[in-house]
């Protein structure tokens, strides 16, 4: 059984372990402190998502000591990627977590999925990454999407060990899915000035793997998604190569970039 496979058998698990039993809520209901008063959270997304990682790395060791992988976090924040597995037999598969929440039933805010230059381009050197990007089996995003709950909270009432099932979870209707990188990924680039790779935002595109690179070219859209990535610029690289325009915007001017370096 492939490392995908077992992961994908392993995913009810992680659902069980964040939601309140018999219910699509969020099992988190606050933060505690010494005097065991709790305090609801915001639906802030950071700190949302941080949350969810705490609680999904030991569910994460429990699946790596099940299936003999050994685990390895990123030694620091900015390292990729976020988990790596290890097989008995070597092979290295990295793990991204990425969560985002639905706008709608059918998509979500968006993800970017890890950077388009440094140890991406680099892939022989470990720089900022825990192991060279080109020593990986596969490189895989973990998807969480969930619904925010858009509760009025007052920040004012603190609760106790025996009221705290009051507080209405801040998030519910979670979703997780696990696919490699360049499936899911479009030939944009993620959100504002940086230089991260933008992903689908449809919910069903995500999950089932069926990104732009996977339906314009199949199985070969791995190779292309690394060949368009590895040569993507956005406007400050190309002028601060000589160029007055991105050698390519999109997929189909990236076709045409192509077609002219074999003429």
């Amino acid at each position: 059984m492939s490392f995908e496979e077992k992961f994908n058998e392993f995913i009810p698990e992680l659902t069980e372990a964040l939601t309140v039993p018999n219910s699509t809520d969020w099992a988190v209901k606050g933060f505690i402190d010494h005097h065991k008063n709790i305090y609801s959270i915001s639906t802030d997304t950071k700190v949302v998502s941080k949350i969810i990682e705490l609680m999904i790395f030991p569910k994460f060791l429990e699946f790596a000591q099940r299936n003999d992988y050994t685990l390895e976090l990123a030694p620091h924040q900015n390292y990729y990627p976020d988990i790596t597995f290890v097989a008995t037999d070597g092979k290295k598969y990295a793990v991204d977590l990425k969560s985002s929440y639905r706008i709608t039933s059918t998509n979500i805010n968006g993800m970017t999925l890890g950077a388009f230059t440094g140890y991406f381009r680099n892939r022989d050197y470990a720089k900022n990454t825990l192991y060279p990007y080109s020593e990986y089996e596969k490189h895989y995003v973990f998807g969480i999407i969930y619904s925010r709950n858009e509760i009025d909270s007052d920040e004012t009432t603190s609760y106790t060990l025996d009221n705290f099932t009051e507080i209405e979870s801040v998030v519910n209707e979670f979703d997780f899915f696990l696919q490699e990188k360049w499936k899911i990924a479009t030939d944009k680039a993620g959100s504002g000035n940086t230089k991260n790779i933008g992903s689908e935002k449809d919910i069903d595109k995500l999950k089932l793997g069926e990104g732009l690179f996977y339906r314009e070219f199949g199985d070969e859209g791995k190779k292309v998604f690394d060949n368009y990535w590895m040569n993507y610029e956005n406007k400050d690289m190309s002028r601060k190569a000589g160029r007055d325009e991105p050698q390519f915007k999109n997929i189909e001017t990236y076709k045409a970039w192509v077609s002219s370096l074999q003429e």
